[in-house]
């Protein structure tokens, strides 16, 4: 090789190195635990969470429960969103800064089907005990705040046995696909959950008397390396600019 060629060959070396350190450097992440509620609003605030702190939001989108084993199993996150009480949980458990601690949003729970198909009748408890008992099969989450709930409601109508044979419990977020594919008539679960899937369409909340709603809350990790960055994300959440995106995807206020 000519003296030449070993120049350019020591600079085609260099620049790529110096591409793929800058390339590391713009790709810092903000590591956020929650559900799919969180990940389709962290999603469209991308751009001002980029701005406010320099580093990439992502979230790991699992059932609430599965993202709190995750927390007490030590892997690595910069801000949990949470159900409430499950927040309570782990700073009490010294995983979380109890003074980073914020209540988002709430969601009610809502009632699924294909999109196109017949909406039927949960206007009153009554009546959304008749649908519930008419539908060819049902499905909800098999851990989920909003399942603690629904089991107590179908204690409370007396049909939890008449269920349990046409109902599938998932163990992921796939309650409004299973709706929207056609594999199950009825979903139960937080309405923006629903709203997310496009082959699935709302139905309406359950009746005011028996509905409850998940208050979803943000902490920040005790052993992040970005809590300053962390707790402007939830500054940025808890500002006024955010409660319309917050809104718009099915949450109310806290």
């Amino acid at each position: 090789m000519t003296c030449r060629n070993t120049i350019i060959a020591v600079l085609l070396v260099t620049a790529a190195f110096a591409i793929e350190g800058a390339g590391g450097a713009s790709a810092a992440e903000l590591k956020i635990l929650g559900s799919r509620v969180t990940k389709v609003i962290v999603g469209e605030l991308a751009p001002q969470i980029e701005k406010t702190t320099g580093l990439t939001p992502t979230v790991d989108a699992s059932v609430a429960q599965v993202s709190k084993r995750k927390v007490e199993s030590g892997e690595p996150f910069d801000i949990a969103v949470l159900v409430d009480f499950q927040i309570d949980d782990l700073i009490k458990q010294g995983k979380l800064l109890a003074d980073s601690r914020a209540d988002l949003m709430k969601s009610g729970i809502g009632v699924a089907v294909k999109r196109g198909a017949p909406k039927p009748d949960i206007s009153t408890v009554e009546a959304f005990k008749r649908t519930l008992l008419a539908a060819k099969s049902i499905t909800y989450l098999k851990e989920g705040a909003s399942t603690i709930h629904l089991r107590k409601v179908f204690a409370q109508l007396g049909i939890a046995d008449a269920l349990l044979p046409k109902t599938v419990q998932t163990m992921t977020e796939s309650v409004s696909e299973l709706v929207a594919d056609g594999e199950v008539e009825l979903g139960l679960i937080v309405i923006p959950n629903i709203m997310s899937v496009p082959g699935a369409e709302l139905v309406g909340p359950l009746p005011a008397e028996i509905n409850s709603y998940v208050m979803f809350t943000a902490a920040v990790s005790a052993q992040s390396p970005h809590q300053k960055e962390a707790r402007d994300v939830i500054k940025l959440l808890k500002a006024p600019e955010a409660a319309a995106v917050i809104k718009s995807k099915g949450n109310d206020p806290p």
